[in-house]
């Protein structure tokens, strides 16, 4: 009818949201980038410049000092042992103070923020300053290096291990509380089967970095590798520092091949 009143627009007056807010963001974020590299003194001009001294470096490192594999090997292995037992200790540890950490096993916010305090603090500390700590108490060798690598797994696996444990179905939580199962039941047919293959790829993640992270360790006496890398660059070696550099990528190549297959198969 003629009289009746036309339904309002319901798109009427409204505005398009403002780009402020993201103007602003890039703003601040750009005036962090030239305010940090302005006091680290970092440009493309002095990267541009000193193009050419890596360059030389570079032709001074090839071809490699094959033969000196033969010197090396056994130190090669050493960092793949450190890396092994490192990750192993720290990833034992990691199981139980996870548990503690995430909110929904256990009631305590006192127990589980006093774990995460605890693995903050772990976390905060370099891999390398945990080693030359470690040397400095128990001098030079592969124990120190073993030592830090087992804080530094503990801290990596137990934050991403805790954080997958407060993102599972709590479906199976709530049936078996109704029926009646204790605080172990609980965990180890609620949770666990939920979390297992995560921990496994964390797990060996974590062996992957440490593998890289070993072969620097000995640079403070931590034993492994990084004490031939040390001293063939002191000695301006670089033929033999690009052949520890090169069997060091393959080691870790054939290591990241293995876990990916691995982790594949198990999520």
């Amino acid at each position: 009818m003629a009289g009746d009143k036309q339904p309002s627009n319901p798109n009427k007056g409204l505005q398009p949201p403002s780009q402020l807010k993201t103007q602003l963001t890039f703003v601040l974020i750009l005036l962090l980038l030239v305010g940090s590299a302005y006091q680290t003194d970092a440009s493309f001009g002095k990267l541009i410049t000193g193009t050419g001294e890596m360059m030389e470096l570079l032709a001074d490192m090839f071809p490699p000092d094959w033969a000196y594999i033969d010197t090396i090997w056994e130190a090669m292995l050493q960092t793949i042992q450190m890396a092994v037992i490192g990750t192993t200790v720290g990833g034992l540890l990691a199981i139980p103070v996870a548990f503690t950490a995430a909110h929904n096993v256990f009631g305590s916010k006192l127990l589980h923020n006093a774990s995460r305090v605890i693995l903050n603090l772990i976390r905060t500390i370099p891999e390398l300053l945990f080693a030359a700590v470690f040397v400095a108490i128990f001098g030079i060798g592969p124990f120190a290096g073993v030592l830090a690598i087992s804080f530094f797994s503990f801290g990596l696996i137990a934050k991403l291990f805790y954080e997958s444990i407060e993102a599972i179905d709590p479906g199976p939580l709530e049936a078996m509380t109704a029926v009646g199962a204790n605080k172990m039941q609980w965990i180890h047919f609620g949770i666990v089967p939920q979390v297992v293959a995560q921990y496994v790829a964390y797990f060996l993640y974590t062996f992957e970095v440490n593998v890289r992270g070993a072969a620097i360790l000995g640079i403070v006496g931590a034993g492994g590798i990084g004490l031939f890398l040390d001293r063939s660059l002191n000695q301006l070696r670089y033929d033999r520092a690009a052949t520890i550099i090169i069997l060091t990528l393959v080691i870790v190549l054939i290591i990241d091949y293995v876990s990916t297959k691995i982790r594949e198969k198990l999520l």
